[in-house]
């Protein structure tokens, strides 16, 4: 029974409506359902019931420590459609103060940013399979700066993302 996606995350946050406005302003998410101390989003494009589920816990809760001095979740990824929205989230996300990072892994171009909880995340775009060479491949457990422009005179700014893991079967 091989799992084939995550469907949905579900975070703790200090303030369900700021965490909302956050993830609808960064990355377009619209609230589908809510009730008090809690919202359940849907990224724009998903089928999926709801993509976030977001539970208060109030403004007297810790940063959480994982990866520090604790085990823990240390971000969740969501892919982009094209290496142009990818773009777009980068503008916006540095607009926000949020972005954090951003890292060409070969295979996957992805930016690292932050939500007002300190939660960590990840947006990015996956090389298609029809688009992967033997170069991109052997150099993927390599970490370079991510050039958006080279990436998308490369790839093509509106050329559609792999979906899932972009490595030819």
């Amino acid at each position: 029974m091989p799992v084939q996606r995550l469907n949905h995350a579900v975070l703790y946050v200090r303030d369900v409506e700021r965490s909302v406005a956050f993830y609808r302003e960064a990355l377009g998410f619209e609230t589908v359902m809510g009730m008090p101390g809690a919202a359940f989003l849907q990224a724009p494009g998903s089928s999926n019931d709801h993509d976030l589920g977001l539970f208060q816990i109030g403004e007297q809760a810790a940063a959480s420590p994982a990866g520090r001095t604790s085990v823990g979740l240390y971000h969740l990824a969501w892919e982009m459609d094209t290496l142009e929205e990818l773009e777009r989230a980068q503008v916006k996300l540095a607009e926000l103060d949020a972005l954090v990072g951003a890292s060409d892994h070969s295979t996957t171009k992805a930016l690292y940013a932050r939500d007002p909880d300190g939660l960590e995340f990840e947006v990015s775009w996956l090389v298609p399979a029809a688009l992967l060479t033997e170069e991109i491949i052997a150099a993927r457990t390599s970490i370079r700066p991510l050039d958006l422009n080279a990436d998308k005179q490369r790839f093509g700014a509106q050329t559609r993302g792999g979906v899932g893991v972009s490595i030819p079967a």
